[in-house]
């Protein structure tokens, strides 16, 4: 069966860099402190920011939420994208286990926790966050579809889904993006067809973890070790610091990336929008390849 035609997403675009709000709670920043911090990101051009529903223990939403209630005029000129599909187990929650749910329900009681939380009347992207393997696509785009109908959602993508998982609910339901892991200590999606798949049906995708999470910096084992060696090297060469290069090497995919940060530092958030200068040479970006591989290209 062909795909549709996703006319949702031809006028729909994210910043280069987004900024993701996976640790803001613990980020330590007061009310004032969290305005200017998002008054910061957009003076930089950054005005996408990434959420989920359990990011922080299901506190992250509020705390950013409660940034935007103290300075209402911030909402207009930014895109708010969360994430929802997962029932994590925790103190907030205390189911037997951790599981996924993408029943009509459940998504749609998270959209308008989500809204609720955001302090907003409409969320510009919503993600499925994890495939969830019971999932009835032709009933969860029904959700969508009834979401979209009433203002709550604009658009629609998920998260960590295979190729077929992307395509089976696709062809229900229009999706926008598929947000993946990629760096140069991570590199699945270049092998597993989902960023073939975004280039053929010309949707960007999301990149979560463009520094691995931070191991790129921390790790010892003996492949972080080779990749900060070789990428020193660059970078010294660019004149650009580590974190400029990886998101330079993310954004040098030719299916147009946006990168998203994981950082509560302004410094760190202009390191990242640096990348947008950057231009490698194949040379250099398979230079970081071989070295992350640990042997040539075959």
């Amino acid at each position: 069966m062909s795909m549709p035609t996703n006319t949702a997403a031809d006028q729909f675009e994210l910043s280069p860099i987004v900024a993701g709000l996976w640790r803001i709670t613990t980020w330590q920043l007061s009310v004032p402190e969290r305005v200017r911090w998002i008054e910061q990101a957009l003076e930089m051009g950054i005005t996408s920011f990434d959420h989920a529903d359990i990011y922080g223990d299901y506190r992250a939403e509020a705390l950013f939420g409660e940034a935007l209630h103290a300075s209402p005029g911030l909402r207009d000129r930014m895109q708010l994208v969360t994430k929802c599909g997962i029932r994590l187990r925790s103190p907030q929650k205390p189911y037997r286990i951790t599981y996924y749910d993408t029943s009509a329900a459940y998504i749609r009681a998270e959209v308008e926790q989500s809204l609720r939380n955001l302090h907003t009347e409409q969320l510009d992207l919503v993600l499925i966050h994890r495939p969830d393997y019971l999932m009835d696509a032709a009933a969860l785009a029904e959700t969508f579809a009834a979401l979209m109908r009433e203002g709550k959602v604009a658009r629609w993508g998920v998260s960590n889904h295979t190729t077929s998982q992307f395509a089976l609910l696709h062809q229900h339901c229009p999706l926008v993006t598929n947000q993946l892991e990629l760096s140069p200590l991570q590199m699945g999606s270049l092998d597993d067809g989902t960023l073939d798949q975004a280039q053929q049906l010309g949707l960007r995708p999301m990149i979560w973890s463009p520094l691995a999470g931070g191991r790129l910096f921390t790790s010892d084992d003996e492949q972080a070790q080779r990749v900060r060696m070789e990428m020193s090297a660059i970078a010294a060469r660019y004149g650009i610091s580590l974190t400029t290069l990886a998101f330079a090497w993310v954004l040098r995919h030719p299916s147009r990336p946006y990168p998203i940060t994981g950082t509560g530092r302004i410094e760190g958030l202009r390191e990242s929008v640096a990348a947008l200068d950057v231009r490698l040479d194949a040379e250099d970006w398979y230079a970081i390849w071989t070295a992350s591989k640990g042997h040539s290209v075959p």
